[in-house]
């Protein structure tokens, strides 16, 4: 990877940018490679170093892979480890209860994709590293946003105690997650609602040889567990369980937590009994579904889970928040060439965009309810019938669609992209 590119400062320095994004994430990335590929100038803040983050959201649906693809960063990001994965299957007591086979889509986006973001992100910072107008301030935790009376103008960002940045923008853009601290900065409310009943502890297994090419979800007579192949050679597992009731699993210990997933794994149960030794081998996600009470102000713009938190089922996340900044960049690249940062100039993001938002959380909800929740014999026969005749029928490939691409699907403006920075970018998006 080419060396960041870090201004020289002292214990205080003052920048001046277009644009200042919170959050080297995906969405946060994809966003800056947009706005630097259309000749505008990028602050982004990132409180971690080195792209140390564990990420359980990998999967990408095809509508985020085609982003990637326009951006040029997709088979680059491939040739660094990633799994293929065919469609969604639903079994249980070993019948398969629902199969939703991605190769029914037009190719060349005719399967999801297990790519671990760290993958992800090391090549979209690499393109964002490689054109002029960048600067990374890796390590630097968002303490403030500045304010010229109502508008936000900028953010102070500290790093480990021993440097302040304060950073000059038009637009300052949270790019910084589920519990972004640009948006509670900001004086937003979430809109957390408790609108799932299962939180998920995630792990993984070495799976050397017995990857499944499936997104599978196992149901069991106590909830379900979503298991998919993983780079390099693992399997990823998330074990549902009942809303908050984490402490009490983790109670019984290690030895009853591997009892348990063997019993519902069975496939698997001699990697779960070598590789889990402590609880802390797995790792609780929250999970719940959230919208912003807005999502632009004026200097201000929030997008990717920053914006709207969704559960896990269907993979939607990083698709959401691809599309989230592919929608924001031409608003934003307006805004900057008007000098119009107001509210007004920068609403229509969020007009676009909180539509397909609360569709996902809508589908979501009849998801948890239809694949996670519990039943009894004539419940699940009658569950089997139904998901056969969607699998068979056209609204079985209309399903497919949307969850592969969203409600309202988006793409990449690069028409809006300058010659000479695109050029440098299909340069730069060639490399492995």
């Amino acid at each position: 990877m080419a060396s960041l590119r870090v201004p020289a400062m002292g214990r205080v320095d003052e920048l001046h940018t277009d644009v200042c994004v919170v959050g080297a994430g995906p969405a946060g990335l994809a966003l800056t490679l947009m706005l630097l590929r259309s000749g505008v100038d990028v602050v982004l803040l990132e409180r971690s170093t080195g792209l140390r983050r564990d990420f359980h959201g990998e999967i990408l649906q095809p509508g985020g892979q085609r982003i990637l693809a326009e951006l040029g960063v997709l088979e680059a990001a491939r040739e660094r480890g990633a799994c293929p994965l065919d469609g969604f299957q639903v079994v249980q007591d070993g019948r398969t209860l629902l199969d939703i086979d991605y190769r029914r889509l037009p190719a060349p986006y005719d399967q999801l994709l297990a790519l671990p973001q760290r993958h992800l992100i090391q090549q979209l910072l690499r393109a964002c590293l490689d054109l002029p107008g960048f600067t990374y301030l890796e390590g630097h935790r968002l303490a403030d946003l500045v304010r010229t009376g109502p508008q936000v103008t900028g953010a102070v960002a500290h790093r480990r105690g021993l440097h302040t940045a304060t950073v000059r923008a038009r637009v300052v853009v949270g790019a910084d997650g589920r519990h972004s601290r640009t948006r509670k900065l900001a004086g937003i409310p979430a809109g957390r609602t408790e609108a799932f009943d299962q939180d998920v502890a995630w792990f993984a297994l070495p799976a050397a040889g017995r990857g499944t090419g499936m997104v599978r979800v196992h149901r069991t007579a106590r909830g379900a567990l979503l298991v998919h192949d993983t780079h390099p050679d693992r399997l990823r597992i998330g074990w549902t369980l009942p809303h908050r009731t984490w402490n009490q699993v983790a109670a019984r210990g290690i030895d009853g937590i591997r009892r348990e997933l063997a019993d519902a794994l069975p496939h698997f149960a001699d990697q779960i009994h070598t590789s889990l030794h402590d609880v802390r081998d797995l790792t609780l996600l929250d999970v719940f579904a959230a919208q912003a009470g807005q999502w632009v102000d004026d200097g201000l713009m929030l997008v990717g889970d920053s914006a709207h938190t969704h559960g896990p089922i269907g993979a939607q996340g990083i698709n959401l928040a691809l599309q989230d900044a592919a929608a924001a960049h031409p608003v934003l690249l307006d805004a900057v060439r008007t000098g119009d940062a107001s509210r007004a100039r920068l609403l229509p993001y969020e007009q676009r965009r909180r539509p397909a938002a609360a569709a996902v959380h809508r589908m979501q909800r009849l998801q948890a309810k239809a694949l996670l929740g519990r039943s009894g014999p004539v419940t699940t026969r009658l569950r089997a019938g139904a998901a056969s005749l969607i699998g068979r029928s056209p609204l079985g490939a209309r399903l497919t669609r949307t969850i592969a691409y969203g409600p309202r699907p988006v793409a990449v403006r690069t028409d809006l992209f300058t010659a000479a920075r695109a050029e440098t970018a299909r340069a730069a998006g060639g490399r492995p």
